[in-house]
């Protein structure tokens, strides 16, 4: 599917002649011919890149990139503002506003196609790179659901909790029941316990499983 592009500017010639050229080297073109009608094309067409230019009624090139760097999603953006004003100061409130490239009138229109490739492809690379640090992120995100316990664990009473901890720092019977002022075969009938509550069947299941879902420290 094409690369979508929003041309605004308030002449018609020049709209136009941007337009067709960009629909000639292969890109789906969007038009409008003022900042405000720009801001809310937008938002429904989500653009992959803007070339504006500046001095346009009811809402100008500057505000119009303000406007659209103020949403999240349209951060990355790429943005081109093409004005005839070439004065150091303007291109420096350009820039300030958040555009990507600052192009004086007139122009070619082989060099703005190239400065929209160039943009373009910088544009996909960072977006590409931002959606695996997304994916790289929820995968994180789901090993650490994984280990959580599981939906079907039946929760440990408090007395179980401390013979867990007992169990995984190596301790027997005898010295566990003397810690907790029990007999050995209450503290069997505790760890015979949870054996059954975590489905294992020996002490070294038993603390690996205590250990993969945050039982113990």
């Amino acid at each position: 599917m094409p690369l979508t592009i929003l041309v605004v500017d308030d002449d018609l010639g020049t709209r136009l002649s941007i337009s067709d050229y960009l629909e000639l080297s292969g890109y789906s073109v969007i038009a409008a011919d003022d900042g405000e009608q720009a801001l809310a094309m937008v938002e429904r067409y989500q653009p992959d890149l803007i070339v504006t230019d500046i001095v346009m009624p009811r809402m100008n090139g500057y505000e119009l990139v303000r406007r659209v760097r103020q949403q999240p999603k349209f951060r990355l953006l790429p943005v081109i503002l093409l004005t005839a004003r070439t004065r150091t100061q303007e291109r420096i409130l350009g820039y300030q506003s958040g555009c990507d490239l600052y192009l004086p009138k007139p122009f070619e229109l082989e060099e703005l196609a190239a400065a929209i490739h160039n943009l373009l492809e910088r544009s996909q690379i960072i977006q590409s790179e931002y959606r695996m640090q997304q994916s790289e992120d929820s995968q994180q995100q789901n090993n650490y659901t994984s280990t959580k316990k599981p939906e079907f664990f039946e929760p440990l009473s408090n007395r179980e909790q401390q013979v867990l901890k007992l169990i995984s720092e190596g301790l027997s019977n005898v010295e566990m029941g003397d810690k907790l002022h029990l007999s050995p075969r209450t503290i069997e009938k505790y760890v015979s316990s949870l054996f059954r509550k975590t489905s294992t069947s020996n002490r070294a299941q038993l603390v690996r499983f205590a250990i993969k879902y945050g039982l113990v420290e």
